[in-house]
């Protein structure tokens, strides 16, 4: 009988290395593609839910939504700071519960009027690429509440609200909300913190994230938090190094920061920048007037 050929050591070990090499080539794009299909289900997430904006300014006299109630005195055991949030009442909901309330996707399987922070139970509220930032408060998309409803008070005033809807030039042309990188996109890269669902800290990722504030701002506009020493919130290029993003027409896009107006320091922190001009980042996407606009000013 012939004698059958068996691979030398040589030239298995020849195989493995090209089995390994085309592994190697491969994985990038299949990971790139996983990135594709998760970017394609979050901007579907914030298309669903953005519907439910000129809902509520129907609905409201043509005042657009604030990105969070003011706070009455009295706290959680106030009425007046609890609100309907499509199936049942909720303490001083943020801005993508009371849009899903319009849209019938429900953000909270049971609302809660007796305390400030929730998670949101819905996957229509996750961002596949960040699934575990569900807090409402460290949240994963943030709202141009700066311009489209700042219902903050200093003084007993509010810090711009109400705003009506008519004001608003372009809807296609204004940004409604995005991922959103919260407080940490006014500190360093390299002194950035880990996401922490309950946390509190300027520096971990998402922090405070359901505000979002525009690439450019003042000494004398709100930034991040509202609170003394807050560093800004910035956008979040979570996909692809691009961010998606919602308008007020409904329509969504996955652009880079610097596209939306912003501008990034040598540090990785977004830079706040000062009065309009080449160089500086801009606020033409978010103003609603198709100008770049100031941030309004806070309450003296």
């Amino acid at each position: 009988m012939p004698r059958q050929k068996a691979f030398t050591l040589i030239e298995l070990l020849v195989v493995i290395s090209i089995i390994a090499v085309l592994i190697a080539i491969l994985l990038p794009s299949l990971s790139a593609a996983r990135e594709r299909n998760r970017t394609t289900v979050c901007l579907t997430h914030l298309r669903s839910l953005s519907h439910g904006w000129h809902m509520y300014a129907d609905d409201n006299g043509d005042i657009t939504l604030p990105g969070r109630y003011f706070k009455a005195s009295g706290g959680t055991s106030n009425p007046e700071n609890w609100y309907d949030v499509g199936n049942g009442l909720k303490y001083r909901p943020r801005w993508v519960a009371t849009l899903g309330k319009y849209v019938g996707i429900f953000a909270f399987d049971k609302p809660q009027t007796n305390f400030d922070r929730q998670d949101y139970d819905s996957k229509i509220y996750q961002c596949p690429t960040a699934p575990n930032w569900i807090d409402e408060r460290n949240y994963a998309y943030g709202y141009n509440h700066q311009f489209l409803g700042n219902a903050r008070k200093t003084a007993d005033q509010f810090h711009n609200f109400p705003v009506n809807r008519s004001r608003i030039s372009s809807f296609a042309g204004t940004v409604l909300g995005a991922d959103c990188l919260g407080t940490a996109g006014g500190v360093p890269t390299s002194d950035r913190k880990p996401y922490n669902n309950g946390g509190t800290d300027f520096a971990e990722l998402g922090n405070h994230g359901w505000t979002l504030d525009p690439p450019r701002l003042t000494a004398t506009s709100d930034r991040g938090t509202g609170d003394a020493g807050s560093p800004r919130a910035a956008v979040d290029p979570r996909h692809l190094q691009k961010t998606n993003v919602i308008y007020c027409d409904g329509h969504g896009e996955t652009q880079s920061p610097v596209s939306l107006g912003y501008r990034v320091m040598d540090d990785g922190s977004f830079q706040d920048g000062g009065p309009a001009g080449p160089g500086q980042p801009s606020n033409f996407f978010f103003s609603g007037t198709a100008r770049d606009d100031d941030p309004p000013d806070r309450p003296m």
